[in-house]
């Protein structure tokens, strides 16, 4: 069973997608063993409502709050949570704070978040939420979408595991716009997590592959987008 963190800092409206995802069936056995399980969520704003979504749905719930400390204990509070619930893989699901290369390093390969564009494009420092949706407008683009990516020291560079497109259509604002990718993002996420669990995803420096490679995607961007080599 892979054993999952989900770290969030507001609504946790993703973060509901990934516990509806692996939420066990209303008639499974108390020890059925379900290849997925939301173990744990926390966040570093203890009003966040997405502490109250992992409560009602049984999971650990825990706030770490950053303020008024130094980073180091912040994230070595963060570190001790993950490894009190023996945690596999933490997902990033709206988590407002760039997490170190020290904190990267020390579960390398274990932690994915996701991103509101199709990386490499609209990333970086400074492009989260409506920023990237803005600049996407601005640019003129006629798709976007979301990408899942292994985090790495470089911020949303790590490698890509998994996107979805998303068109822009005329008169999107940035509240539209966000609204669907936001809704692709809810189910390319829990996607990728199963192939996480199931050994799917491999790296390779700054490279990911899928093991088998998916087929090629539908052109309309309907679906979920892969290919067995992604250069990040």
């Amino acid at each position: 069973m892979t054993r999952v963190a989900v770290f969030a800092s507001g609504n946790g409206s993703t973060l509901q997608a990934i516990l509806d995802a692996f939420r066990p069936p209303a008639d499974a056995p108390p020890t059925a063993d379900a290849p997925v399980t939301v173990a744990l969520v926390v966040s570093n704003s203890p009003a966040a409502y997405a502490l109250e979504r992992a409560r009602l749905s049984g999971v650990a719930a825990i706030a770490v709050d950053h303020r008024g400390r130094s980073r180091e204990a912040f994230e070595a509070d963060l570190a001790a949570a993950v490894d009190a619930h023996r945690i596999d893989l933490i997902c990033l699901a709206g988590f407002m704070r760039i997490l170190t290369p020290a904190f990267v390093n020390r579960f390398p390969g274990r932690i994915l978040n996701t991103h509101p564009a199709m990386l490499p494009a609209f990333g970086g420092k400074g492009m989260y939420g409506e920023h990237v949706h803005r600049a996407v407008l601005d640019a003129g683009v006629a798709v976007t979408g979301c990408t899942v990516h292994v985090v790495d020291e470089i911020t949303d560079g790590g490698p890509i595991v998994g996107q979805a497109a998303v068109p822009v259509l005329e008169g999107d604002t940035p509240e539209t716009l966000a609204a669907r990718v936001q809704s692709a993002e809810r189910r390319l996420y829990p996607e990728i997590i199963r192939w996480w669990a199931a050994g799917r995803v491999e790296l390779d420096g700054r490279r990911s592959m899928l093991h088998p490679p998916l087929p090629t995607p539908d052109p309309s961007g309907a679906t979920s987008q892969s290919r067995e080599t992604v250069q990040s």
